[in-house]
């Protein structure tokens, strides 16, 4: 997973009088969990833009006063009227330590079920994925090229041997549902008008 760098300063004071001074100069109070005990940083708010206000997820590396420290965003808390950032917490990455985080879905090839009209319905956009920190992808591929009307795709189907997908397996991530406008393939049309001319053979042979 690609990380982003973050520079900041630790806190030697987290009283209310100090945060407000660091809101005030444009900084972020920040702490870092996960570790032997909290840490207590701050940083500039512009070096948050690419962690929080994008729909892809990144790790961060922390780097104060000389030492750095791999991280995952863990809560942020925005002001309700200005929406500027108040705070941040992060949780500390170790390689030995699996660690969840929630892994967006990326939809892959173009499905003949919408080609024919049919409604695509992307109900799980992202997903919570348990890993160590290396295996930790950026996106969870689903393969939607096959899907016809009616047809899903479910978490079973999305597994990997690096991550755990916490979610139950019978979960739907993505379908394709009928819509009026649909075109049914023209198999299908085949297979009905099969079904129609062995229905008018029966009814003749009866009469």
């Amino acid at each position: 997973m690609k990380s982003i760098t973050i520079s900041g300063s630790k806190r030697e004071s987290v009283g209310k009088v100090a945060t407000k001074a660091l809101r005030n100069a444009g900084k972020v109070p920040c702490v870092i969990y996960g570790g032997d005990k909290p840490l207590h940083f701050s940083a500039d708010e512009v070096s948050f833009k690419n962690l929080v206000y994008t729909a892809n997820v990144y790790t961060a590396m922390i780097e104060l006063d000389g030492t750095s420290y791999h991280a995952i965003l863990q809560d942020i808390q925005f002001h309700p009227v200005t929406d500027k950032i108040l705070h941040v917490d992060f949780y500390q990455l170790f390689d030995d330590k699996l660690v969840t985080m929630n892994i967006p879905v990326r939809l892959v090839g173009t499905s003949p079920g919408v080609i024919s009209g049919g409604s695509l319905r992307f109900a799980m956009r992202k997903l919570s994925v348990r890993a160590l920190p290396a295996n930790l992808p950026d996106f969870i591929n689903a393969d939607i090229s096959k899907l016809k009307i009616g047809q899903k795709l479910i978490v079973s189907e999305l597994t990997n041997d690096e991550y755990s997908i916490l979610h139950p397996e019978n979960t739907v991530v993505v379908q394709v549902r009928t819509a009026r406008s649909a075109v049914m393939p023209e198999d299908e049309d085949e297979d009905e008008d099969a079904e129609g001319e062995d229905g008018a053979t029966e009814e003749a042979a009866e009469e």
